[in-house]
């Protein structure tokens, strides 16, 4: 089995969009069995609208779907619309995008919803990389606070090609443990490889941000990674597993 830790549905207001049967026919494509979907940030920037409205997709496919939801930390009504996604919507993730809702991962504001993520022993993705807001070593002073948390930073934590990001990714997991990084759009195939020898399979996922990454392209890194069969397994299939069935 072959578990996506990262894909997105719906239409975006900057217009990218996909549809629930091309991401099942691309899934089918490439024999990727389950998927954990995040809605895009819709024209209207409801993002608990766009929650009911994944809800409803995921109904389609059961089986192979699973909920994250996309929650902004400005919102009044944020820790009500979490625990909603949790216990009526049946989501089993929580996901956050400090540069498109505009917050700095780092401050206290998100306390109240990592209790809740706490609660449910629910792991967070966080939209990483990005300057001033979610660099590592930002999303590290986040899990540091909250040690039972497990956070996954997409895009191999870093966005930044000139290297600096992907050492700060290196120290960041160094000292926190509950820390994890998902494979999509990493520029270096060795960051992979080398994050998997130091810190071990277990914290490295395969997640293909579709349809913002190709997840042809995405999964070819797995398959042609420089790792054991043990290791590959892990980074497809089991880590995902562990973190959203454990």
């Amino acid at each position: 089995m072959i578990f996506d830790f990262r894909v997105f549905l719906g239409q975006s207001f900057d217009g990218t969009q996909q549809t629930t049967a091309a991401l099942l026919s691309g899934m089918d494509d490439l024999k990727i069995e389950k998927a954990l979907v995040c809605p895009f940030k819709p024209i209207s920037y409801d993002l608990n609208e766009a929650n009911t409205w994944l809800a409803t997709q995921i109904t389609q496919a059961p089986d192979r779907l699973v909920g994250a939801a996309r929650i902004d930390p400005w919102h009044p009504g944020a820790i009500a619309h979490l625990r909603r996604a949790f216990e009526t919507l049946r989501f089993r993730a929580c996901y956050l995008d400090p540069w498109e809702e505009s917050f700095r991962i780092d401050k206290d504001r998100l306390s109240p919803l990592m209790e809740v993520l706490q609660t449910y022993r629910a792991p967070l993705l966080v939209a990483a990389g990005f300057p001033w807001v979610s660099e590592a070593l930002q999303v590290q002073k986040l899990a540091a606070r909250w040690p039972e948390v497990s956070i996954v930073m997409s895009n191999g934590g870093q966005i930044n090609i000139s290297g600096l990001g992907q050492a700060d990714v290196t120290l960041a997991m160094a000292v926190s443990p509950n820390l994890y990084i998902d494979t999509a759009g990493v520029y270096r195939q060795d960051f992979i490889e080398e994050t998997v020898q130091t810190f071990g399979a277990y914290r490295v996922l395969f997640g293909s941000g579709a349809p913002i990454f190709d997840q042809r392209y995405e999964i070819m890194r797995i398959r042609l990674a420089k790792v054991s069969d043990a290791e590959r397994t892990a980074l497809q299939t089991e880590n995902a597993r562990r973190l959203i069935e454990e």
